[in-house]
């Protein structure tokens, strides 16, 4: 597939929570994101350099998942591209939102599963104060060294029943790439990886093995380094987070990684991807087997079965189950 360009990357996801209060501690003191600004329903988080106001929005809700995931157009000539490319299409369309405190005027539109995507152009830019201000005028904010302090949003997971009708749907309306998959031997897709520039990824799309709908997987920000993940897993440790697997390296993409819950039961991940990035413009999509994918990760870490089936939110459990 010719690679598109009209969408430059993923800007923010929105996170529901619970429990309001710990989820927001353990992001702000525990995670090291920076909170840019809060309402009554919601925080606005970022990592120090995410040039965006916020990469998260955390809020309050009866329950977990995802409220809704954002990617910036390249231009408003791009975003007009893709609005024309969704309406012609045979998605869901939810139309025009107006946006909130780090962003303007917004096009939602919904995947089969039922995920709120949105693209929209107009944003607003962080501004450091003063005690938070770089020497380097390149950077967004000064590293603070607070918590597991991740570098930058770098990409999320989401829950499907059909893989391969997620990927007609991200190759329509965002014009994504496939950089790698999982085929099973049943002839279902297990899970795609998709770019809409040149990095590896900014989203992967899973099958859904606990008989949820609409439910996230997890949501990464990367580090600068594998030390970084190293030191993380003690700061989580230290403060009683539930740490589901890891460290250890991907396979699929290579990254090394560590996945979390946090407080409200949302799972996330530190990540670090290194400097590999998606410059051929023929790019051949890897394709890797169910028997390659059962041999474990890139080490030989067996994956956990609660990576298979723990999403959120919950799925409720039947009466013959309980």
């Amino acid at each position: 597939m010719e690679p598109c360009f009209d969408i430059a990357h993923l800007g923010h996801v929105e996170m529901f929570t619970d429990k309001f209060d710990e989820s927001l501690d353990f992001f702000t003191r525990v995670y090291g994101l920076t909170v840019s600004g809060q309402d009554e329903n919601s925080a606005y988080l970022r990592a120090w350099d995410d040039y965006e106001f916020h990469t998260l929005k955390l809020t309050r809700h009866h329950t977990t998942g995802v409220g809704h995931i954002a990617y910036r157009a390249s231009s408003q000539a791009a975003l007009d591209r893709r609005v024309a490319a969704i309406e012609a299409s045979d998605f869901k369309v939810l139309g025009w939102v107006d946006g909130d405190l780090g962003y303007g005027r917004a096009f939602r539109f919904e995947d089969p599963s039922g995920h709120v995507f949105e693209i929209y152009w107009d944003t607003k830019r962080y501004v450091a104060p003063e005690a938070e201000r770089p020497k380097l005028k390149n950077l967004a904010q000064r590293y603070h060294g607070r918590g597991a302090a991740p570098r930058r949003l770098d990409h999320l997971n989401l829950l499907a029943a059909d893989v391969s009708e997620f990927r007609r749907f991200m190759e329509t309306c965002l014009g994504a790439r496939v950089t790698e998959m999982i085929q099973l031997d049943n002839g279902r897709i297990g899970g795609c990886w998709f770019t809409v520039n040149n990095k590896t990824y900014d989203l992967a799309c899973t099958e859904e093995h606990g008989g949820g709908q609409g439910r996230l997987h997890h949501v990464t920000y990367a580090t600068d380094t594998r030390e970084d993940i190293l030191r993380a897993a003690d700061i989580f440790l230290e403060n009683g987070v539930h740490i589901e697997t890891g460290p250890h390296k991907h396979a699929i993409q290579g990254t090394f990684f560590l996945y979390v819950w946090e407080p409200a039961g949302n799972r996330v991940e530190l990540a670090n991807a290194g400097a590999r990035l998606i410059l051929a413009p023929d790019w051949q999509t890897v394709v890797w087997t169910e028997t390659e994918r059962k041999k474990g990760q890139a080490w030989g870490l067996k994956t956990i079965e609660s990576f298979h089936t723990h999403g959120t939110p919950p799925v409720a459990k039947k009466e013959n189950e309980q």
